[in-house]
């Protein structure tokens, strides 16, 4: 059964025509220009068809927590995961929402000049004008009360978010959310779950903000735990 998503106004664009594509444990919700969804779900096939068959002959790429080393050629998306895990040293599937979403919407765009995918909380947008993101954060009062702006209108980026209260990911953390940008949505999900993982109380945002801005790739970084939030990065956080 699927979850209920109950955070898909992550981001606003009036102009663009929503809709959903599922297969499996996929489960996209996406802004386009036009209704893409059979050109969609034939992308999610072939993305996952790429994963599922790398874990058919790699059955531990699934399991381990621990960063994963390509030794054999491999799919572009299986590649992306292995370098963002050693980037930021946790398991390749920490990277694999952000990764489905960024392939999904690279390949949407040579059918939409906008294109916005969300997935479990990680979002790939290409838009023309600045990205303002929700940031849901479970049960802390500032959940979907902030949100982040970033004015690179025109140009892909990612905002992923990771949480040690929320969802089914492995988590060794109790922050509500911990929001990364990037340019790379695989990278920013991976690296979500790092900094998320040294999160146990408000005390560790600091450390984890830290922490976090040494990963190379990452551009911001929101942390929220309870009613304490702490920032940094080329971000403005506002209002939502």
């Amino acid at each position: 059964m699927q979850q209920k998503r109950t955070y898909r106004n992550l981001v606003r664009a009036d102009s663009l025509v929503p809709f959903n594509v599922i297969i499996k444990e996929t489960d996209l919700h996406v802004l386009a220009e036009q209704d893409l969804s059979n050109i969609t779900q034939d992308i999610v096939m072939q993305q996952r068809a790429y994963i599922e068959t790398y874990i058919n002959n790699f059955p531990e790429f699934s399991g381990t927590l621990s960063p994963w080393v390509l030794n054999s050629p491999a799919p572009e998306i299986i590649r992306d995961m292995s370098a963002a895990s050693i980037t930021t040293g946790v398991g390749p599937m920490a990277a694999v929402a952000g990764a489905v979403a960024e392939h999904v919407g690279k390949e949407l765009l040579k059918h939409s000049d906008q294109v916005v995918i969300e997935n479990g909380g990680d979002l790939f947008v290409k838009i023309n004008t600045p990205v303002v993101a929700g940031i849901f954060a479970g049960e802390s009062p500032l959940s979907m009360r902030v949100g982040i702006r970033i004015d690179r209108a025109g140009e892909p980026l990612a905002i992923c978010t990771s949480s040690g209260k929320i969802g089914h990911s492995i988590s060794l953390g109790k922050a509500d959310a911990v929001c990364i940008a990037s340019t790379s949505c695989t990278l920013a999900d991976a690296a979500a779950t790092a900094i998320a993982n040294s999160v146990l109380t408000s005390s560790d945002i600091q450390k984890a903000i830290d922490f976090g801005k040494d990963i190379k790739g990452v551009d911001g970084i929101v942390i929220i735990i309870d009613d304490k939030m702490g920032m940094w990065g080329s971000i403005e956080v506002v209002p939502f």
